[in-house]
C-alpha cells in the first residue's frame, strides 16, 4: 500500500464516521442517539451534545482537509499520470 491508498482510507474511515456523528445530534428530539439507550452514556445531556459536537467537528476538519489534499494531486510526488488510449474499434 502506497501513502495515497492509506490517506484514501481514513478519508473513508473519516466520511462513514461523520455521518454516523451527525446522525446521533439531537437538534430538537432525541434522534437517533435515544436509540441504543445512548442518555446513559454521558453523566448530562449538555455533556454528551459538546462531546458530539467536538468529535463532529475534528472529523469534518478531517474529512475536508483530506479532501482538498487528495483532489489536489499533492501526493503523487510530481508524476504525471499517463493517458490511458483507446484503440480504434475495427469493422
Amino acid at each position: 500500500m502506497n501513502t495515497v491508498q492509506i490517506i484514501e482510507i481514513i478519508w473513508c474511515v473519516a466520511a462513514f464516521c461523520l455521518t454516523a456523528m451527525v446522525l446521533l445530534h439531537s437538534p430538537k428530539g432525541d434522534g437517533i442517539g435515544g436509540i441504543g439507550g445512548q442518555a446513559q452514556l454521558f453523566a448530562s445531556t449538555k455533556s454528551a451534545e459538546s462531546n458530539l459536537n467536538r468529535i463532529t467537528w475534528g472529523l469534518f476538519l478531517i474529512f475536508i482537509t483530506l479532501t482538498i489534499v487528495l483532489s489536489a494531486g499533492w501526493l503523487t510526488n510530481g508524476a504525471v499520470p499517463v493517458p490511458v488510449t483507446v484503440p480504434p474499434v475495427g469493422n
